[in-house]
């Protein structure tokens, strides 16, 4: 009897010591993940597009009169001075006038003194526009200097006043270019007036301080009245085109700041949205997807000079922003039906909670709830990974 009591009791304990050893065996390893810390700082929310630049203001000089176009020695990128000559025209002999032809004449000349009228108003409006703006970012400087206003709305100030400054440069462009207009078209009504033959050569100048652009007529032929001879502008007042889709166009507000990168310098540029094109347009995608895109229309913030017209850059508006929010990486969130979830790791433990993002970017994601700073989150959580499942960091992101 007692060596069977014996020999249960060695069989009990073999069988402790199997379970002590097989137990710890049979347990399944725990699963490597990524983790990422749940912390505050700021986050940038932009509608991202490949835009141009351009000049905001070009003139394209036309020959006044038909006649003979002498070489013109102008190229590409040379300064001009207002008056200089552009080019010299020996006007070819004319029929006779006919009434229709003047009154044509006189109708250009009408309709050019009507826009210089234009453009001479709108340089006073403007005028008067900038002097109230300096009155009111004055009154702004001693407001944000006695706390009652914000930076923002400071800035927001200066920054309507600095808009008005450009449109009047702008206007006092067309304002010039008007009126070589007007003296182009009361010209070709006298040239109609004079005798046929032996006309005096015409000589074109330069309606503003610029920049050459491109040369249409390099090379002496003759050539019809109307005919582009050479485009004129200011390549320093440079704007930037940028083309979005129309889904994110309609994101996009007057005054929005934009990033501008990509254009072969070290440091990046600023700009402000001036213009949300009204109209969009079809384009065809690299996958061959018809797309409507939209311009979006952006104005410069301090110097540009190393662009010129026509150059490609990458353009990032700021649609939302917020410098201290609690975020953590796009990645570590999925969908649980209609829920936003995430893993969180505890004690060695995988723990599935419930979450509210906010705004987001293409890595980054803001959380209004149910996450605490600090907090390790398993990002590319993989589908063997549920509540409750053993896990080892492997890595931990910054």
């Amino acid at each position: 009897m007692k060596q069977k009591v014996g020999l249960i009791i060695v069989v009990l304990v073999t069988l402790g010591l199997i379970a002590l050893v097989a137990i710890p065996l049979l347990r399944s390893k725990p699963i490597q993940v990524d983790t990422a810390i749940v912390k505050r700082g700021a986050l940038q929310v932009t509608v991202n597009g490949e835009g141009k630049t351009r000049v905001k203001d070009r003139f394209t000089i036309a020959a006044p009169v038909a006649g003979q176009l002498a070489r013109i020695h102008l190229r590409g990128g040379d300064e001009i001075k207002q008056g200089a000559t552009i080019a010299r025209i020996d006007p070819l002999p004319l029929a006779p006038l006919d009434p229709r032809q003047r009154a044509e004449a006189q109708a250009k000349v009408r309709a050019a003194e009507a826009t210089k009228r234009e453009f001479d108003a709108q340089l006073e409006h403007l005028q008067a526009d900038l002097e109230q703006a300096q009155r009111e970012t004055k009154r702004a400087v001693q407001l944000v200097e006695a706390g009652v206003i914000s930076r923002q709305e400071f800035e927001q100030t200066r920054t309507a006043e600095t808009t008005v400054a450009k449109d009047l440069v702008a206007a006092k462009f067309k304002s010039q270019a008007a009126a070589h207009d007007v003296d182009i078209a009361r010209s070709a009504l006298l040239t109609l007036d004079r005798q046929q033959n032996g006309a005096a050569p015409r000589i074109v100048t330069a309606p503003i301080n610029g920049r050459v652009l491109r040369v249409f007529e390099e090379s002496g032929r003759v050539i019809t009245a109307g005919t582009p001879l050479i485009e004129l502008s200011n390549p320093s007042k440079l704007e930037v085109v940028i083309d979005v889709l129309s889904t994110d166009a309609v994101k996009v507000s007057t005054g929005a700041r934009v990033i501008i990168d990509g254009w072969g310098g070290s440091e990046d540029l600023e700009a402000r949205v001036r213009l949300v094109e009204p109209s969009a347009f079809t384009k065809i995608s690299a996958l061959g997807i018809e797309e409507q895109r939209v311009n979006v229309i952006a104005d410069f913030i301090g110097e540009s000079d190393a662009l010129g017209d026509g150059y490609r850059v990458e353009a990032h508006i700021v649609i939302w922003e917020n410098s201290a929010v609690l975020k953590l990486p796009a990645s570590a969130l999925f969908r649980n039906g209609e829920r936003w979830n995430l893993f969180v790791v505890e004690n060695g433990l995988a723990r599935r909670q419930e979450v509210e993002p906010g705004q987001r970017t293409s890595f980054e994601v803001e959380i209004l709830a149910g996450c605490r700073e600090g907090t390790a989150v398993i990002v590319h959580p993989a589908n063997d990974i549920g509540d409750g499942v053993r896990v080892e960091t492997r890595q931990t992101s910054k």
